[in-house]
């Protein structure tokens, strides 16, 4: 994999060797994280796999070595999807399976409003869908704008980061203070709040029943984050979607679970090859 920028935005990310006759696959983490979620799976899928798949990963805007930005409306929904399709369009890649995890999910689903023609398949790791509803939901949206209104005051560093080695997180709880500070430090304080209080706002449409390619969807049992039974509701309303499951797992079950996610991505795209 080699390393590189898209310059337009500063995003960062990595690449094997493209070849045209290869399924691309694209990787997109959560909020406070980064790329380096998914190195165990490109070391599968570009190991394991060989010749198999071209392989995209890249840093979200304000996480990882991608470019940080001063403002709450920097990283509204669509602007995470306007930089992937940058990024997609500056390395010519018109057709791909498009994986993410957590609050990446949002982004895609902004992405497919737009872009719906480009993507062959959809797989959604701890997806995070319907936060927005109910009284809880209206709590902690309240609580992210004072915590915003406050960061908002506070100093901005422009300057990125780096990577969170994982490896160091294994088998961490949702709630890992280890795991949630090592994030927390490297995205810093103004892209964490600012990505995560999108989560909570209010959408009117998904737009979920006009997503008409194969589906996965991925979700911890134990998912004390986003419950199981989200992922069963969006599940259902997608057609030529299923769900797996994956038993004592959490909402990191990108980290956690690596066997268990890059079987059922992998299984799921050899059954569906026929319609790739």
């Amino acid at each position: 994999m080699q390393e590189y920028f898209l310059e337009k935005d500063r995003i960062y990310y990595r690449t094997n060797e493209f070849k045209p006759d290869r399924l691309t696959l694209v990787f997109a983490h959560g909020v406070s994280g980064s790329s380096s979620a998914w190195l165990p799976y490109e070391k599968i899928f570009n190991e394991k796999y060989q010749n198999k798949y071209n392989i995209l990963s890249y840093d979200l805007r304000g996480h990882g070595k991608s470019k940080k930005y001063p403002r709450y409306e920097d990283y509204e929904i669509k602007n995470f999807a306007s930089d992937l399709h940058d990024l997609v369009t500056y390395l010519k890649i018109s057709k791909f399976i498009l994986i993410s995890n957590s609050f990446a999910g949002l982004v895609v689903l902004e992405y497919l409003k737009l872009y719906r023609d480009t993507v062959i398949a959809n797989i959604f790791t701890s997806p995070e869908i319907y936060l927005h509803e109910g009284m809880l939901a209206k709590i902690s949206l309240s609580i992210l704008k004072v915590l915003t209104g406050i960061i908002s005051l506070l100093p901005f560093n422009p300057k990125p980061h780096g990577h969170v080695d994982y490896s160091k997180h294994q088998n961490s709880t949702d709630w890992d203070i280890r795991r949630n500070y090592a994030d927390i430090k490297n995205t810093g304080l103004h892209a964490q709040f600012y990505s995560l209080r999108q989560s909570f706002n209010p959408i009117t449409n998904y737009e979920l029943e006009k997503i008409n390619v194969p589906t996965l969807i991925i979700h911890g049992e134990k998912d004390s984050m986003v419950p199981l039974k989200n992922a069963i509701r969006m599940s259902k309303e997608i057609t030529n979607s299923e769900l797996v499951s994956i038993k004592n797992a959490n909402h990191n079950t990108v980290h956690n679970g690596v066997k268990e996610m890059s079987g059922a991505i992998e299984s799921f795209i050899e059954k569906n090859k026929n319609m790739l």
